[in-house]
């Protein structure tokens, strides 16, 4: 009966020849795939050091006999090591980090994988997202903040963009696109869609460094020269800066400065690319165009004149020439921005401080700034400035914008050549009395643009009370980007 028994138990344990015909890779041994093994244990360590922490003995050294055997170095597993590190000894990888979570190509119609490359893949990728997600806890050194940035941007280049774009939500380079998995293998259905996952890792890079930066001894830090120039400049460290401004002094105060400058200058510079595109008032058709060789519309012309073409001679007979209108309208416009300055808002802040002096450097626009919590600081003066203009402000605090509004209302001299641009979350305190005076704005004729967030990531809550008023009155509330903005603001320009 046993023997009987265990002939049965045979017969059903034994995996039919269709199901093998049927799923080939499935039915492969561990001995006849290696390579899928190695895989497998260079992301089971990933998940180990970002889950757990500790040192996994046997993964730690399962992983270092992978990498020593496809040729890697072994520094690629030490969590102490930045990749800058890696790549200045070892130079030659530096390409393939670069795209190296991008969709691989493949030839049309082959599907067939390269499993040694996704080994060594593995091995890259897992390097890039240990140094990035697994931060930490404790105080932060300077030189700490500083590798996690390097090492974000080599993540950023993973994913096919420039190193800062995520963090800053500047264009997301060449990743939109096909599906993409970790190991970069594009195609099938299982895969992540790469476009959908850069916004998202976007905000979560930004959190990450927010929080080292809150980790930090900021005021020992900038007090000493040597440790504040490893200090890159970022929408978190900036948002301490302001926030610590009037307790610091000294060399402590220069550095700082020193940074925010430096911040502002870079950001001003991606912003002032997209603002000077936009034309700057339309065609003034009521002025004739002046009559001189430049302004000649050859193109026009010439097909005014064709009935006076003459087939004897091959000639055209022009009775008349046409010049283009280069005359603009030069009636200015009034552009006033009111950004609120509470703790929520300090991305908006920084933002549209340096966008509006901006729009204020364009011929024919009168810039008007205002800031508030619970009062109101007209910033006008200094809006051309905007390292000054932020110096300025007093980032936190209650949120009342109807001081904002007794500021900003007798600003509106003609309302039909006036937009206002009102930037905030909109939890306010006198929410009915506020809202009553933005719809007498509406009503009088100028543009009025209430914006729930102007962030580098995208991201913002806007009180569902007001977002509601707003999209029945005809303006609805403008969130994400701060491309965005721009775009309406050039459209109001034109």
């Amino acid at each position: 009966m046993t023997e009987h028994t265990t002939e049965r138990t045979a017969e059903k344990t034994t995996p039919q020849p269709s199901a093998i015909q049927r799923t080939p890779e499935a039915s492969r041994s561990p001995e006849a795939d290696p390579e899928e093994n190695r895989r497998q244990v260079l992301y089971w360590r990933l998940l180990a050091r970002l889950f757990d922490q500790e040192e996994q003995g046997t993964l730690e050294s399962a992983s270092l006999a992978v990498v020593e055997d496809i040729g890697l170095p072994s520094a690629l597993l030490d969590p102490q090591a930045s990749v800058d590190s890696v790549v200045q000894r070892h130079p030659e990888l530096a390409a393939e980090f670069d795209g190296l979570m991008t969709p691989a190509p493949h030839a049309d119609g082959d599907d067939t994988r390269d499993r040694a490359v996704e080994v060594r893949r593995a091995a890259l990728v897992s390097k890039v997202l240990l140094n990035v997600f697994a931060s930490g806890s404790g105080t932060v050194t300077a030189g700490q903040l500083a590798r996690w940035q390097s090492d974000a941007g080599w993540l950023e280049r993973a994913l096919g963009c420039k190193p800062g774009e995520l963090r800053g939500g500047r264009a997301g380079g060449r990743a939109a696109g096909p599906g993409v998995s970790p190991t970069g293998t594009g195609g099938g259905g299982t895969n992540p869609d790469l476009s959908r996952l850069i916004p998202a890792i976007g905000p979560e890079l930004g959190t990450i460094e927010a929080d080292l930066v809150k980790r930090m001894h900021l005021r020992e830090v900038l007090a000493d020269p040597g440790l504040a120039a490893q200090l890159t400049p970022s929408m978190s460290l900036i948002e301490q800066l302001l926030r610590d401004k009037n307790n610091l002094s000294g060399v402590a105060l220069a550095n700082a400065k020193d940074l925010i400058r430096r911040f502002v200058d870079e950001v001003a510079e991606v912003l002032r690319t997209q603002v000077e595109k936009a034309t700057v008032g339309a065609l003034d058709r009521s002025v004739p165009p002046k009559r001189v060789f430049r302004n000649l519309d050859l193109d026009r012309t010439i097909w005014k004149n064709l009935t006076n073409w003459s087939p004897e001679e091959e000639r055209l007979y022009v009775d008349r020439l046409y010049y283009r209108h280069t005359v603009r309208k030069t009636t200015p416009q009034r552009l006033i921005v009111v950004v609120d300055q509470s703790g929520s808002m300090v991305d908006s802040m920084v933002n549209c401080t340096i966008l509006a002096s901006i729009f204020a450097g364009l011929p024919k626009v009168d810039v008007h700034l205002i800031a508030y919590d619970t009062q109101a600081l007209d910033l006008t003066p200094w809006v051309h400035d905007p390292f000054e203009t932020l110096l300025r402000t007093n980032l936190g605090g209650g949120t009342d914008g109807t001081v904002a509004m007794a500021l900003a209302q007798p600003k509106i001299a003609e309302p039909r050549n006036t937009v206002v641009v009102w930037i905030s979350d909109f939890y306010e305190w006198q929410t009915e009395p506020l809202f009553e005076s933005m719809v007498a704005i509406h009503r009088s004729g100028a543009k009025f643009i209430p914006v729930g967030s102007v962030t580098s990531s995208g991201r913002g809550s806007v009180n569902p009370w007001f977002r509601e008023r707003f999209k029945d009155l005809g303006t609805p509330v403008l969130s994400g980007h701060i491309r965005k903005l721009v775009h309406e603001l050039k459209t109001f320009l034109a």
